[in-house]
């Protein structure tokens, strides 16, 4: 199945009440069932890699835990097994099984955890058994590797017999999203100390309480590119925060460089199109490399000249994003080269007919290209991508007035 996307021609204007955030969702259901179900939570995730992850934990006898293409369900998962598993088996789909995971097993074995590679060292499936006696309470492990490694491991440490000391061996990206572990975990009663490059928690339980999911900053992205490409936009997007845990709201501080002005207000944040659009920006997305493919889009479409870092990360996701990128920025008359830990984007004349979106299984390639209606007609591939983490898009799309055909 193919969507075609029809040129958007009038103000982007209304209320968009987003999905609420995956990343808080599933960190907030491990955190639960290391309590002993403690915790009430209200306005979970939709996206089925919550709904997954939910599945698997209320299923804790069940022999093979599928976690389908969830990456952060596959992470979340395997550090609670490495505490609770009775040897069940761990595994998902074929990407997934191409993944690596093998620093957070080393990390597992060395805190005492049985775990056994059933088909490639280093890749998925597991079968684990959870850890019997603590063998160790340090563990080093690079800060440039996925955030969701480190996240599992904090999260798992107060639960273990002598606590858990993490030492981030290089330079940490993606640290909003240790930071936005530690923020949860303190909220359910649980401290640790983070000085230097060692994160540090002794053993102590989990409170319970009540906690309200955020809306999601990387789903507000998508909608910041809509802004950004109508420029008329003057829309409300609900749920979000100006205190937010999440890294992803970087976008608000990003596209006030490309064209949107935001605002906070009680219940979410107010978007403005502005004329303020700079022609050459540089960025770094080690903090928040779920942004890349957006922002690439807009700017591709806004004529800006982007230099870029921290894409590194991009390479190990859903799919190669850097490869996927470059293939299909290429049908927006763009070029996205790499030089070493650099990359540029060269935004050039875009077609007045763009050939289909190819979306390679990844809900984020589907979504970044989405808000190309904006300025013309877009055929968007397997479009269902984006159930993984924002199965509503489609429709609050055609809430504000796109129109989509089904092809």
């Amino acid at each position: 199945m193919k969507y075609l996307l029809k040129k958007f021609d009038q103000a982007l204007k209304g209320k968009v009440q987003l999905t609420s955030s995956k990343s808080e969702s599933n960190r907030a259901l491990l955190i639960n069932a290391l309590s002993g179900n403690k915790l009430s939570l209200d306005n979970l995730s939709a996206a089925r890699d919550t709904q997954t992850m939910t599945r698997l934990l209320q299923e804790l006898d069940q022999p093979e835990w599928d976690v389908l293409d969830a990456g952060t369900t596959m992470r979340f998962c395997t550090a609670y097994l490495g505490v609770k598993g009775q040897g069940q088996t761990i595994t998902g789909t074929e990407r997934m099984c191409q993944r690596p995971i093998g620093l957070l097993v080393d990390a597992l074995r060395k805190l005492g955890a049985k775990i056994d590679y059933l088909k490639e060292e280093g890749y998925p499936p597991l079968k684990i058994h959870g850890i019997e006696k603590q063998n160790e309470t340090r563990i080093d492990i690079p800060g440039n590797i996925s955030s969701q490694f480190i996240s599992a491991l904090l999260m798992i440490g107060p639960s273990l017999p002598k606590g858990i000391e993490i030492n981030l061996t290089t330079e940490v990206f993606s640290k909003p999203y240790i930071e936005m572990t530690l923020g949860l975990m303190e909220r359910f009663g649980v401290t640790a100390k983070w000085e230097g490059s060692l994160i540090k928690i002794e053993p102590q339980e989990y409170s319970g309480g009540q906690y309200t999911i955020e809306s999601d900053w990387s789903g507000a992205s998508y909608w910041y590119a809509m802004a950004a490409l109508n420029g008329t936009a003057d829309i409300v997007l609900g749920g979000l925060r100006e205190d937010s845990l999440q890294g992803d709201q970087e976008i608000a501080a990003i596209m006030e460089n490309l064209g949107v002005h935001t605002e906070y207000m009680e219940g979410g944040a107010h978007l403005t199109s502005t004329n303020h659009v700079m022609k050459e920006i540089s960025l770094d997305f080690k903090t928040c490399p779920d942004l890349a493919q957006t922002v690439l889009v807009v700017a591709a479409l806004k004529n800006a000249t982007l230099q870029m870092t921290g894409l590194e990360s991009l390479r190990i996701k859903e799919t190669d994003r850097i490869d996927a990128m470059q293939n299909e920025l290429a049908k927006l008359g763009a070029t996205l080269t790499e030089n070493g830990s650099t990359w540029t984007l060269t935004p050039g004349n875009v077609p007045s007919e763009i050939d289909m979106i190819d979306t390679y299984d990844d809900h984020r390639m589907a979504m970044a290209f989405g808000p190309v209606c904006q300025i013309s007609d877009v055929l968007i591939d397997d479009p269902s991508v984006v159930n993984k983490s924002y199965p509503a898009y489609w429709d609050d799309l055609k809430s504000v007035g796109t129109v989509i055909v089904e092809k």
